[in-house]
């Protein structure tokens, strides 16, 4: 399936303001479309607990982490990308590296510490319909890269974008949203 489980990274100058250094962890991608989440920026004073309060779960043992914004398709709509050692009734696995759940029995179950060891919760998702992301990634605007768990759970949201190029060997810094011009 095409880019599952792989992750893209934002070119300089995408020109979609949207996505100005953003990291989606892609979660289906064939015939049909591609799906993926946001995991390179947190929305501001938007907490889990905040989350769980408004969906009346007592937020239990579970820390108040952040929440990432998912992409602009459904902000409303929640997801949690997550380590693959837990499963509830929904739960997609993506291509043997993490797991994608999208309802509230996940969220109930980080609450009340009986859910997965590692995740991200976020609003909204990145969409592209049939072969839309295909005719983006031969533009300039997408690198794809290896979607590492490390990458996903162990590097704070703000250094992804940049920690995923240097996984590519790519220094971010050196990067520039101008063409030249011969």
């Amino acid at each position: 399936m095409y880019l599952t489980g792989r992750f893209l990274l934002a070119m300089p100058g995408i020109g979609d303001p949207r996505f100005d250094q953003a990291v989606i962890a892609m979660c289906a991608h064939d015939a049909q479309g591609a799906l993926g989440v946001g995991i390179g920026a947190t929305i501001a004073g938007l907490t889990l607990h905040d989350v769980l309060r408004q969906l009346e779960i007592a937020p239990g043992d579970a820390p108040d982490a952040p929440v990432h914004f998912g992409g602009p398709v459904e902000m409303r709509r929640g997801f949690v990308v997550h380590s693959r050692d837990w499963s509830g009734q929904d739960t997609i696995d993506v291509a043997g590296r993490w797991a994608l759940s999208g309802t509230l029995d996940i969220l109930r179950a980080i609450a009340a510490g009986k859910g997965p060891g590692r995740w991200v919760v976020a609003l909204g998702y990145a969409g592209w319909g049939a072969g839309q992301l295909d005719e983006e990634m031969t533009r300039h605007g997408w690198l794809d890269v290896e979607g590492t768990p490390d990458l996903l759970f162990d590097v704070p949201a703000g250094e992804r974008w940049s920690a995923g190029f240097a996984a590519a060997g790519v220094d971010a810094r050196l990067l520039s949203s101008e063409a030249g011009h011969a």
